[in-house]
């Protein structure tokens, strides 16, 4: 990586820099630094870790920062054209990690962030560790208590803008929840933990090192505070096992890795002059790998073409035409619009499910005859929406597939860039198996659409089980999603030739959502703007 400017052994800034190479004497230096076990520490008093990407905000003095979501990760292909940008940082128990990873956050001025602890990561005890952990005799401070392969594991995806699943570690079974968070997203990760750089294959998915150095003092006392204050121990017990395991761990395993770091905080969260130059670097990192949305091009990339294969239009039968009459009409009423807009929404849910796979079934009749019939062939169905207007499209979906799963995802596009951003998600349990029917009313770039299927193949579900569902789409649309993933099947009841300017479709059927939900929205606003959050 390119590393923050330095002079090896000099004072710069406030902070005392290690290495100016990004090397650290060379990756053949470091092995796993496992070497003999330790016993000792006394078990936590707390119940559950916590994952620190929990809950989707964080506030700061200055403002909100959502811990889940990001602007686009891809390009034009559907393919993943960045990774996230990994901060490992690295220091002694109560050295002031999480104060140092907060203050960066707020110092960065980055939406999309997520903390990654190494409290979630640690092993499940057998019967036999249990016991130790019992007599206080079981080391969590040495690099055998952590599951380093499941780490290094999470971490990849993650950065890869794959989604992942991280344990909830309960420590009082010392073992693992039946429950974990679900994870996904980011523009930077901040990574931290006592063993951040104990492993060799987790430190090649580090972009920038930073260890955290604290006075032993001042983190004695810290652990004396929180251990009497919030574990209810006495201070001969604190520092019994401080002197005792604590401390030989930190000189054993931890200290020696600050060899590696890219940079070193002095004095953790007070030292903002080494806050303020780990944000800078980042800020230039970040920029290099800025990815730029050109709408323009976009719309003008496909023009000519003939529409995709894997684009099936309902037909235009005089009901279905009579029925756009109505819903393109700006004078009808809005009972109006959503009595023809859900029966619109049938005949497509019913024309996407034609497109599901089937296998020959023979049942009984009442008769006693045999009858050749079909039946679903596949695991499950699940519909996604993209929320506002497609959520109106659930009801639909239900009406014709009994007992269906419902997942959501919120895509608004950002006034600044005119990029589409991913806000939230909530997608069923195992969904990788699944047949997704992926809903939006209306797609105009495709730019919100592409987001969508985008997400649905970072949680692993398989391109050719994505059904895309549309009331009404323009060429431009269908053009951006059947070339970023032509095995995505796309059914809509009608397709518009142009957009205008402003990316609405021409003639269109103006803002669905605020049509149907009765609310208003600005002039300058387009189909699928901030509440019809849909390119």
């Amino acid at each position: 990586m390119n590393t923050i400017p330095a002079y090896s052994g000099a004072r710069i800034s406030g902070c005392w820099t290690l290495r100016s190479d990004g090397s650290g004497g060379g990756e053949g230096s470091l092995d796993r630094l496992l070497p003999s076990v330790i016993l000792g520490l006394s078990p936590r008093k707390r119940t559950t870790s916590q994952c620190k990407s929990e809950p989707p905000l964080l506030r700061t003095s200055k403002r909100t920062i959502y811990t889940a979501g990001r602007p686009p990760w891809y390009n034009e292909h559907g393919a993943q054209s960045k990774e996230a940008f990994v901060i490992g940082l690295c220091g002694g128990s109560a050295s002031g990690k999480t104060t140092v990873a907060r203050k960066i956050i707020e110092a960065l001025d980055v939406p999309w962030v997520v903390l990654l602890s190494m409290d979630s990561f640690y092993k499940v005890l057998s019967p036999e560790e249990q016991l130790l952990a019992a007599r206080n005799d079981y080391n969590f401070d040495h690099p055998d208590a952590f599951d380093f392969d499941l780490l290094t594991h999470t971490l990849r995806k993650l950065k890869q803008g794959k989604s992942v699943k991280i344990p909830v570690y309960d420590f009082t079974t010392h073992g693992r929840q039946k429950e974990w968070k679900t994870v996904y997203g980011a523009s930077v990760i901040i990574f931290e933990g006592i063993m951040s750089f104990a492993d060799k294959a987790l430190l090649q998915l580090l972009d920038m090192k930073i260890f955290v150095e604290t006075d032993s003092d001042i983190r004695l006392v810290r652990r004396l505070r929180r251990d009497i204050t919030e574990r209810g121990r006495d201070i001969e017990g604190v520092i019994k096992q401080y002197n005792k395991f604590v401390k030989p761990a930190f000189e054993q395993y931890i200290e020696p890795t600050m060899r590696l770091a890219d940079l070193v905080v002095p004095r953790g969260g007070g030292n903002m002059v080494a806050i303020d130059l780990i944000v800078q670097h980042v800020h230039s990192q970040l920029e290099e790998r800025k990815l730029r949305w050109d709408m323009a091009a976009l719309a003008s990339a496909h023009q000519a073409q003939p529409l995709p294969q894997t684009l099936s239009v309902l037909e235009s039968t005089p009901q279905v035409r009579g029925m756009h009459t109505i819903i393109r009409n700006k004078e009808t009423s809005r009972d109006e619009f959503i009595f023809y807009s859900k029966r619109l929404m049938r005949l497509l849910i019913e024309r996407a499910l034609s497109f599901l796979p089937s296998q020959v079934h023979i049942v009984q009749t009442p008769q006693g005859e045999d009858y050749e019939g079909r039946s679903f062939h596949g695991k499950r169905i699940t519909g996604v929406s993209i929320l506002r207007a497609g959520e109106t499209m659930e009801p639909a979906l239900r009406a014709v597939c009994k007992d269906v799963r419902i997942g959501k995802i919120l895509i608004q596009t950002n006034q600044d860039t005119g990029e589409p951003e991913l806000h939230y998600l909530r997608l069923p349990k195992d969904i990788s198996e699944d047949h997704v029917i992926l809903m939006d009313c209306t797609v105009s770039t495709g730019a919100a659409a592409m987001m969508a299927v985008r997400v649905l193949l970072d949680h692993d579900v398989q391109e050719d089980k994505i059904l895309l569902v549309s009331l009404l789409m323009a060429e431009m649309g269908v053009h951006s999603v059947a070339y970023a993933f032509p095995q995505v099947k796309i059914i809509t009841t009608a397709v518009d030739k142009k957009v205008n300017d402003v990316f609405h479709i021409i003639p269109g059927i103006g803002n669905f959502g605020d049509r149907y939900f009765g609310t208003d929205a600005p002039p300058d606003w387009s189909d699928e703007d901030l509440d019809e959050p849909s390119y």
